[in-house]
């Protein structure tokens, strides 16, 4: 995602609170070898970083502060088993894509929020958390970033 959203999207991003998620880090290059440093470094028993003047870790906290997502909200926990997909899509869009592109807060949430890195897709459950962005900002997305973040370390 290295285009800023559109300012035609900007009150829903802002209503769905992942406003300052997409804008933040604008302009700035990811450093991979800084990135691959810290997950050598990645414990999992402990769930730390392991660095030569102490031990440290990504927490609730972190998120709120820096990505200012929510964590006080409901949790996005629910596991959904047997969807038609297909008939999901088309009451949601008004289609059944092949390929969804250029859903912005879906491609936020698998491309950088919870990315899975076993593959470059995004699961259509975070599509049922979104049908209405008052409720979607209600929901603890802090925490199920977090909660995503530390399996993918492995």
């Amino acid at each position: 995602m290295s285009s800023p959203p559109s300012p035609l999207i900007e009150n829903y991003l802002r209503e769905a609170s992942f406003w300052h998620a997409a804008i933040i880090g604008r302009g700035y290059k990811l450093d991979l070898k800084l990135i691959s440093a810290l997950i050598e470094r990645w414990r999992p028993e402990t769930h730390t970083f392991s660095i030569p003047c102490k031990e440290c870790t990504i927490t609730l906290e972190d998120l709120q502060l820096q990505l200012r997502l929510p964590v006080d909200g409901s949790a996005l926990t629910e596991s959904v088993q047997s969807v038609d997909w297909g008939a999901v899509c088309y009451d949601l869009l008004g289609v059944v894509p092949d390929n969804i592109y250029g859903a912005y807060i879906l491609e936020m949430i698998g491309g950088y929020l919870m990315p899975d890195l076993s593959q470059n897709l995004i699961h259509l459950r975070w599509l049922l958390k979104l049908v209405d962005f008052r409720v979607a900002g209600e929901f603890s997305w802090g925490s199920a970033v977090l909660a995503t973040l530390y399996p993918e370390m492995y």
